[in-house]
């Protein structure tokens, strides 16, 4: 079992270019199912049944496991055996019509706007590191980027005369987004000390020695940050969540807010943004042509 999973994740990394964060999720999930595997006496891909996929599950949802971590497994299961039948090496997909039990949707926590402007107005330290970070924090909020986003970006995706920035998110799916006023203006003071330290790459943040930010280096100036300005906890996520909530409150505009977090499913931006269903309704009856028409008919009326 363990050289036909060898197999797979083999494929995933020559042939799908799958990234080492998702090879390495992947072979988590699929090591516990071997584990189970061998409890169960199930020594074969080929031997094993629907009703012991159940009852892993129900296992892990049991012992606290996430519906997101398992509707993750059961998706790196059937990602398993498309290939293995693909090479013939089995005929059936144990995992197939099998779905996680839902969990609670917990909602982002988030920054009201004052605690947003507290944050962002808090004084830039006249250095290489404080202009830096706050041409981080002024990006995340402007533009609502993505941790992954914001580390993978390069100066040639930025144009700041037009005030736009593009990134490639999840998927590969590329997308363009306006940079506001302020974050325009910290770029701009942080571009040229950026310059100074000689980068090795086309990276926009980068440390003293010129070196790309990882993601952990970035979550850890942002906490730093939210300690500094806030006396709380504070990650990246958090500001994409602010970007998100604040955007919809003032334009009401759920599409559009789709499309500027990048989401494929408009379904994903609702609970993002912890809409109501008041707030939807009232979207509804202000923008719907059916609704506007029965308001018309009335007042005419």
């Amino acid at each position: 079992m363990q050289s036909e999973v060898d197999a797979y994740l083999s494929h995933l990394r020559n042939e799908r270019q799958m990234s080492a964060h998702t090879l390495d999720a992947y072979w988590r999930d699929l090591g516990l199912v071997m584990a189970f595997c061998e409890k169960q006496q199930c020594s074969a891909w080929g031997a094993l049944r629907s009703a012991q996929v159940r009852q892993l599950i129900a296992e892990q949802h049991r012992q606290g496991k996430s519906s997101r971590s398992l509707a993750r497994l059961l998706s790196s299961l059937r990602g398993l055996y498309r290939y293995l039948n693909q090479e013939g090496r089995c005929d059936h997909d144990p995992a197939a019509g099998i779905s996680a039990p839902k969990g609670e949707k917990r909602l982002p926590r988030l920054l009201d706007t004052d605690r947003a402007m507290q944050l962002l107005d808090g004084g830039v330290e006249d250095d290489f590191i404080g202009h830096r970070d706050q041409a981080m924090l002024e990006l995340f909020y402007s533009s609502g980027l993505r941790l992954a986003e914001l580390v993978g970006l390069n100066v040639d995706q930025l144009d700041l005369p037009a005030g736009l920035v593009q990134v490639q998110g999840k998927g590969n799916k590329e997308r363009v987004l306006p940079v506001g006023r302020k974050a325009r203006e910290a770029l701009e003071a942080w571009l040229p000390l950026r310059a100074l330290s000689n980068p090795t790459d086309g990276a926009v943040f980068v440390s003293q020695q010129g070196r790309r930010l990882g993601a952990r280096a970035v979550q850890l100036r942002v906490r730093q940050a939210g300690v500094r300005e806030l006396g709380q906890h504070l990650h990246p996520h958090m500001l994409r969540h602010s970007f998100a909530s604040h955007m919809l409150e003032s334009s009401q505009d759920l599409r559009s807010v789709q499309e500027l977090l990048g989401h494929a499913d408009i379904g994903t931006t609702q609970i993002y943004t912890h809409l109501d269903f008041q707030h939807l309704a009232k979207v509804y009856d202000q923008a719907h042509p059916r609704a506007k028409r029965k308001q018309s008919s009335e007042h005419e009326q």
